[in-house]
C-alpha cells in the first residue's frame, strides 16, 4: 500500500498552519491527467493524517494546498494563494511531504 500524509508549517509565524484545506490527485503515467482521490484539511498541529491510500497503478502523485484562505486570515493577503506540489512515487512507500510556508515563499521536501 502507498500511502501519503503532509503538514503545513508557518515558518514567519513559528507554528503549525491549521485549517488549510489539501486536495490529493493521482495519476498514472507522466502523460496520463490528474485524477482527484481525496480531500482533506490541516489540524490544530498543522497535519493531515486521513488522505487515502493511493490506487496501485498510480506513478504520481500531487498535493493542492490552498493556502490563499489561511494567509488571508492571519495577514494582510496572500501572494500564493495556492500551492501544488507532485512527487513520484514507488508502490508500498509512504510520503510524508510537508509544506514550509510564509507570506512570500514556501519550501518542501520528502519527510519521514
Amino acid at each position: 500500500m502507498t500511502t501519503v500524509s503532509t503538514h503545513v508549517l508557518d515558518t514567519s509565524a513559528g507554528r503549525p498552519a491549521a485549517e488549510v484545506a489539501v486536495r490529493l490527485e493521482v495519476r498514472a503515467g507522466g502523460d496520463a491527467p490528474w485524477v482527484p482521490h481525496g480531500a482533506s484539511a490541516t489540524d490544530a498541529d498543522g497535519r493531515c493524517k486521513d488522505l487515502p491510500a493511493l490506487p496501485d497503478a498510480t506513478t504520481h502523485a500531487r498535493l493542492e494546498f490552498a493556502t490563499g484562505p489561511y494567509l488571508t486570515r492571519t495577514r494582510a493577503g496572500a501572494f500564493f494563494p495556492e500551492v501544488a506540489v507532485a512527487f513520484a512515487v514507488e508502490p508500498g512507500e509512504h510520503y510524508h511531504v510537508p509544506l514550509l510556508l510564509n507570506p512570500f515563499g514556501y519550501s518542501v521536501y520528502r519527510g519521514s
